[in-house]
């Protein structure tokens, strides 16, 4: 955390110059309509879907800009390295990553974050999972409405459509207010297809971004109108927020009590000094598959490959392969989208792309372990992927990045096996701690306390084998972690 510690509220934990505005990044979703890519436990916003680097990133990047500070981010407990992790490689710093017990939906973390800017701090709040192509006029929007927004209104954007959309949500605009911002005066659910062909072809409707731009105290003093409960939750889980690890953890009870509830309907809908500022560009939410299609850039027949794919005679076709080793080839296929990982695959029609969720669904009430969880599992110090398994064993390939280190553990039910065949490991077992380099292994019996650490400046990689009558990951007795997980 960068930011330091304010004087006033007692939520407050940031100085900031209210002369710059300040994004406030929500990346705490888990989208399901990318499945089988986007999953809850590394939802889209996080995922390379165009270009090479993630709609996070992407986000953060959008506001590296003068004028703007650096950014403060809410995030799930979940995804708190992912987003510290992502930041780092394209070289920005947070002012502060605020972690949510649980998720609530945007209103309550929206609040949460005016409470720790608090004051005339200006605060673009902004959805992570957007996809925006000209980030310049994007900001020339925002810096349009400033002016509105430093004088109280709070501040939208309103995406000039371009086809009857029925996935989003629309605004009407009224009479202008200042140069460029026009009054909001209503908010249009998502329509139905009549009803949004209908608001197409008047220029006074435009689609919801979900964006807004206000001061911090117009927030909150919004909030205790319209929604006091999520006022009161913010209040009493900023007050009792511990700094962890750089984080700021904000107090489980009193957050876990709150109404989950989106700002749209908290306070958005009913607050009277709204605005909205028109933009023209390139949007979208890459709420679907479709909408990745058309993004990426279809060649001259309409086809989009990604990864490990390759397409013979298809037409208005995606076809993707992020798994290592699993090729994907479409022959003659018209209007498919064709998605493949290592433990799922995606096979839909193109018009059915929206329809994603649904699946997702009949797969949680399947019990099927892919409708949450991928094959490859992120953790703060890498990664780990199950590569074999069977009554009573299971194999897994684990990579640790450097300097980084796995908690010092045990196991009940489970002995382990480790098998180093890249780079060097420094390894604890019991009262024993040794070098082991590549094509060496070590045995961890069961109930041993045991630790893994990679000293090096590369990433390590081993093989485990574990054996045993039960191998679940809540298996694990933490001792000592740096991660502070519990």
């Amino acid at each position: 955390m960068d930011g330091s510690v304010c004087e006033g509220h007692p939520g407050a934990i940031l100085a900031v110059d209210a002369g710059l505005i300040t994004p406030v990044l929500l990346a705490g979703g888990s989208g399901t309509r990318l499945w089988p890519v986007s999953r809850a436990r590394f939802p889209k916003q996080f995922v390379k879907l165009v270009g090479e680097e993630s709609l996070f990133q992407s986000a953060a990047r959008r506001f590296k800009a003068a004028g703007f500070a650096d950014p403060v981010v809410v995030t799930g407990e979940d995804f708190r390295f992912i987003v510290t992790d992502q930041l780092q490689a394209c070289q920005i710093a947070a002012q502060a990553v605020l972690i949510e017990p649980v998720a609530k939906n945007t209103a309550l973390a929206a609040v949460g974050a005016a409470l720790a800017l608090e004051g005339e701090a200006l605060m673009l709040l902004v959805p992570s999972d957007q996809l925006i192509a000209d980030p310049a006029a994007f900001r020339a929007a925002v810096e349009t409405g400033a002016v509105a927004a430093r004088q109280g209104r709070i501040v939208t954007f309103g995406i000039k459509a371009t086809h009857a959309e029925t996935g989003y949500g629309w605004l009407q605009t009224g009479e202008e207010t200042h140069p460029g911002v026009a009054a909001l005066t209503r908010f249009v659910e998502k329509p139905g297809m009549a009803e949004a062909e209908a608001l197409l072809a008047d220029p006074g409707y435009l689609w919801n971004a979900g964006v807004f731009l206000m001061r911090a105290d117009t927030l909150i003093a919004a909030a205790g109108r319209h929604a006091p409960g999520v006022l009161a939750a913010a209040e009493a889980a900023m007050a009792g927020a511990v700094a962890d690890l750089g984080f700021v953890r904000l107090a489980a009870g009193p957050w876990a009590a709150a109404d989950t509830v989106s700002i749209d309907h908290a306070i958005m809908e009913k607050a009277a000094n709204l605005s909205v500022v028109r933009f023209a560009g390139q949007w979208t939410d890459l709420g679907s598959w479709a909408s990745v299609w058309a993004e990426a850039g279809p060649d001259a027949t309409g086809t989009v490959v990604q990864g490990r794919a390759t397409a013979v005679d298809c037409a208005d076709t995606l076809l993707r392969s992020d798994a290592e080793g699993v090729e994907i080839i479409g022959i003659g296929l018209r209007g498919v989208v064709a998605v493949a990982t290592r433990d799922a695959v995606l096979v839909a029609d193109m018009g059915s792309a929206q329809s994603v969720k649904l699946a997702v669904q009949v797969l949680r009430e399947k019990g099927a372990a892919q409708a949450t969880a991928f094959a490859r599992d992120h953790r703060p110090w890498g990664w780990y992927e199950t590569i074999g398994a069977g009554e009573r064993f299971q194999v897994k390939r684990i990579h640790v990045l450097p300097g980084a280190a796995l908690s010092l553990q045990s196991h009940l039910h489970r002995a382990e096996h480790w098998i180093v065949v890249q780079g060097t490991a420094w390894v604890t077992v019991g009262d024993e701690v040794r070098l082991i380099s590549e094509n060496q292994s070590i045995y961890v019996p069961l109930g041993a306390k045991h630790r893994l650490e990679n000293p090096g400046r590369m990433p390590m990689v081993l093989i485990e084998v574990q054996t045993g009558s039960y191998l679940g990951e809540d298996d694990i007795i933490r001792y000592e972690d740096r991660y502070a997980r519990t």
